[in-house]
């Protein structure tokens, strides 16, 4: 009897040991809008949430959910992996804004970080990635690489991180082309492979032989190799199996610094409520490696502008720049200020087509 008693005492001893070892980790979640294997926005922001299991090892603890939908559903995921004991979970897509807002009033000791979004609270932080530089690295190879001066642009949403986008790679190749001409589809998705290798399509059917996207599968770049002779770019993840042609460089999201500082951050009680949007320079946006199938001028001149974006001494909108319908916006020399990009719902000169409602 005194034997099964020290034994019980034992066993619950370990259990009781084990369970606050588990309580002991931090617990990091992360919402997604599309599958990890994606092959662009949501693998990368997957590849940071191993950085955060590589970085804090047996610290931590992290959960996911993969093709949440933007709106309730999105709400419902956050309260559930809430409940489940997270610490501070992550909301990787814009739509997630609002849903962030309602979950995070209701679970106060709970930290959330949203991305690409603007509404904060004193438990939630905002963190984006200035990817228009990244645009207008592209948009200077693409200016030159063009030979029908027809560009096409798969765009998701109509929100300022995707207007913004379309303009910056349109300054930057009307710069070293001034005949080039845009067309742009929207394909109202982040991820559907079957839409965007349908807009990929058209576009190449109407004549454009360069082709950039801020929608997030490899099915663009499949839709160029078919067609032959036309120009891509991977989008928020090399798609370096693309390379050399017609993948020929990239914008890389690289979140995984962030990731491990701000859960960091909760580790050490130091997290507070803040806003991050970072670009070239601080490394969240990488331009992946320029292939062999742009013409070395070229190269360089997209290596000198992306080293000029990295240390400040060029801002991708940089006036004289006029807005769409000819009022001025930018004068000589003048460079737009962060409320103006973070809210834009303009086109700038030059574009043709209407931004849909």
């Amino acid at each position: 009897m005194k034997l099964t008693s020290l034994l019980a005492g034992a066993a619950m001893a370990v259990g009781l040991a084990s369970t606050a070892m588990a309580e002991d980790k931090t617990k990091v979640g992360f919402i997604y809008v599309g599958p990890v294997g994606d092959g662009g926005w949501t693998y990368e922001h997957d590849q940071g949430r191993l950085a955060v299991e590589e970085a804090h090892g047996d610290k931590v603890e992290t959960i996911y959910q993969e093709n949440v939908p933007e709106g309730a559903d999105a709400e419902r995921a956050l309260t559930q992996m809430a409940l489940s004991g997270a610490d501070i979970i992550f909301t990787t897509s814009f739509g997630y804004m609002d849903p962030t807002i309602a979950v995070a009033e209701k679970f106060p000791d709970v930290k959330f970080e949203h991305a690409t979004g603007y509404k904060r609270a004193d438990n939630v932080s905002t963190y984006s990635a200035r990817f228009y530089e990244g645009r207008a690295v592209q948009g200077i190879i693409a200016g030159r690489m063009t030979k029908t001066n027809k560009i096409g642009y798969i765009a998701s949403f109509p929100i300022p991180e995707v207007i913004r986008g379309i303009n910056s790679a349109y300054i930057h190749a009307k710069k070293v082309n001034p005949d080039v001409e845009f067309s742009i589809v929207w394909a109202y998705t982040w991820f559907d492979p079957a839409k965007e290798a349908d807009a990929a399509t058209a576009l190449i059917q109407q004549g454009a032989d360069v082709i950039l996207q801020h929608t997030d599968s490899t099915a663009p770049q499949a839709a160029a190799e078919k067609a032959g002779n036309v120009v891509t770019f991977g989008q928020a993840s090399d798609m370096s199996e693309y390379a050399p042609f017609p993948r020929v460089s990239s914008i890389i999201d690289d979140w995984a610094p962030y990731y491990i500082a701000r859960v960091g951050a909760v580790m050490d009680g130091t997290w507070e409520s803040k806003d991050t949007w970072d670009g070239i320079g601080a490394g969240m946006v990488g331009i992946g490696k320029i292939s062999d199938a742009v013409p070395a001028d070229v190269k360089a001149e997209a290596l000198v502008l992306m080293d000029e974006l990295a240390n400040g001494t060029y801002h991708a909108f940089t006036g004289p720049l006029k807005k769409q319908d000819g009022s001025d916006w930018l004068a000589e020399g003048e460079t737009a200020d962060d409320g103006t990009l973070a809210g834009m719902d303009f086109y700038v000169e030059g574009l043709t087509a209407e931004i849909p409602n």
